[in-house]
């Protein structure tokens, strides 16, 4: 059985992501290094393509399941005039690049601008469009 490729090295004094003392761990969660830089480009363009909210929500759920990558997608504290608005969060996760982690909400607000759609929901999901009594 042949092992994973794992993700390369960044540059030395480039990153953050502390790729060499997650490798160094026993035990450690070294999902996030099955992310090569083909399967990042992948990832990021699927998440362009999102073609509506439950598909987005797969995506995140796959992303934890097989990356390890906690993303939450909510509405802003402020008010949301456009996909800025809209709050995208990934935690902290060693191993996960500087650049990947502002690719992925990048990719995201582009699927989201795509399909402007999907923001109505998410925002209806939160009860920020309808959902007043009375």
């Amino acid at each position: 059985m042949t092992a994973s490729p794992i993700r390369q090295p960044c540059p030395s004094g480039v990153c953050d992501c502390d790729r060499q003392r997650l490798l160094e761990t026993p035990g450690a969660d070294v999902r996030i290094l099955r992310l090569t830089r083909q399967e990042e480009r992948r990832l990021l363009d699927r998440l362009e393509a999102v073609t509506d909210l439950q598909d987005l929500e797969r995506l995140q759920a796959r992303m934890y399941d097989q990356l390890g990558i906690r993303l939450r997608i909510a509405p802003g504290h402020t008010e949301v005039r456009s996909m800025r608005g809209i709050l995208i969060e990934i935690d902290e996760l060693p191993g996960l690049c500087r650049k990947t982690r502002q690719s992925i909400p990048a990719a995201i607000r582009r699927g989201l601008q795509k399909q402007p759609e999907i923001a109505y929901r998410l925002l209806d999901a939160h009860d920020l469009l309808g959902g007043q009594s009375g």
